[in-house]
């Protein structure tokens, strides 16, 4: 393609100078389908080893062969992949890694960063700046996930939106991660995607935070591959087991586990190691109190058939509410072991022991149920 052809596409509209990253003293053009950004060719040298190399075997017009284009006396080198992507990455390279809020917005980006910076080799500081910011919102620790949902929660009260709509789609997290290498993001991607129905996944009304972006962001995708498909299904339904079992759990502890027997010592009814111990880690947004994590390995109940019959009472509550009132149960067993923890509220109960052996129990049970995420997907290599 000659210059007088590129100079006529201009005129004609089918090539657009980028409004922003069109730098009159640029040395080299940069063509994105049809979209050109004119840059320096000192500047990509300097961030990106793949052009640094470029640049110094041949000079800019041997690059593109003996069908060499020049626009405005700069050289034109084709880049096989989307305008958003490589803006994204040309803003990078001039102003540093500047990243959002964790939006669906600031995904975009990120991932276009993560995507390229891998294919130019960009400087590797960049590329740990924006898998630092993308861990945030899916993170590898149970601490980590809770400050998230926090955040979601506090999304929902200030805009009425679901909860879901804080972060980008999960589906396109997965696919972001498997071709950036970062498994690291995929246990909390899975989890978070497992939370919604079936129906949520694969037919989402208007509106829902499952639902693909209008107009659709060309570099991402919203489709899972067969094999991650199958690993949502396990880990779902893994998920839902899970909570069938925390409250079985829970009714075990609330008959015949030693918790609810006599102490040789003392007479009194006591609270065992077993269900007070110190929990092993954080416990969310309703966490343990200070003076759980403090209190001694063995706490007095004085009133244990009282206990034995409130805590039998609550399991049939919670049996009613997470598996038979919901129509399909809850698929989100870090927030129901969060909730039955809360059931008995160290303030208000007849017996504080119990209470907190309560919480301690969930926190620890949130921490176990976290490490097991990994498996019910089938991420482990």
């Amino acid at each position: 393609m000659t210059s007088e052809s590129l100079e006529a596409q201009l005129t004609e509209g089918l090539l657009t100078k980028h409004p922003e990253f069109w730098f009159s003293d640029g040395s080299l053009i940069l063509r994105a389908h049809s979209v050109l950004f004119r840059v320096h060719i000192s500047q990509l040298s300097r961030k990106s080893a793949f052009f640094r190399d470029l640049f110094s075997l041949a000079q800019p017009e041997c690059t593109a062969g003996s069908n060499a284009q020049y626009l405005e006396g700069c050289p034109v080198l084709d880049m096989y992949d989307f305008p958003e992507d490589v803006a994204n990455l040309v803003k990078v390279i001039y102003d540093g890694p500047n990243f959002g809020s964790h939006d669906r917005r600031d995904f975009v980006t990120l991932s276009s960063i993560l995507r390229l910076s891998s294919k130019y080799l960009i400087e590797e500081t960049t590329r740990e700046k924006a898998l630092a910011h993308i861990r945030t919102a899916w993170p590898s620790t149970l601490k980590g996930w809770d400050l998230r949902e926090d955040l979601a929660r506090l999304h929902e009260a200030e805009t009425g939106q679901p909860r879901g709509s804080r972060y980008p789609h999960p589906i396109a997290v997965i696919n972001l991660a498997r071709e950036i290498d970062a498994d690291e993001l995929l246990p909390a991607a899975f989890y978070e995607l497992s939370r919604y129905s079936f129906a949520q996944i694969f037919e989402p009304a208007p509106g829902d935070p499952l639902e693909p972006p209008t107009p659709p962001e060309p570099s991402l995708s919203y489709t899972l591959s067969p094999a991650d498909l199958q690993r949502l299904t396990l880990g779902k339904e893994a998920a839902q087991h899970a909570v069938t079992a925390l409250i079985q759990d829970m009714e075990y502890a609330s008959s015949e586990h030693t918790s609810h027997r006599r102490s040789r010592s003392s007479g009194q009814h006591a609270v065992a190691t077993g269900i007070l111990g110190t929990p092993q880690g954080g416990g969310g947004a309703a966490g343990i109190s200070r003076e759980v994590a403090r209190s001694p390995r063995r706490a007095v109940c004085v009133t244990p058939a009282a206990c034995r019959a409130d805590l039998g009472e609550l399991v049939e509550l919670a049996t009613q509410h997470y598996l038979f009132d919901r129509e399909r149960g809850c698929a989100d067993p870090l927030y129901v072991a969060e909730e039955l923890g809360q059931l008995k509220s160290a303030e208000f109960a007849d017996c504080v022991a119990c209470a907190h052996a309560l919480e301690a129990w969930a926190a620890r049970e949130r921490e176990r149920l976290w490490r097991a995420i990994p498996e019910w997907f089938r991420l482990r290599r």
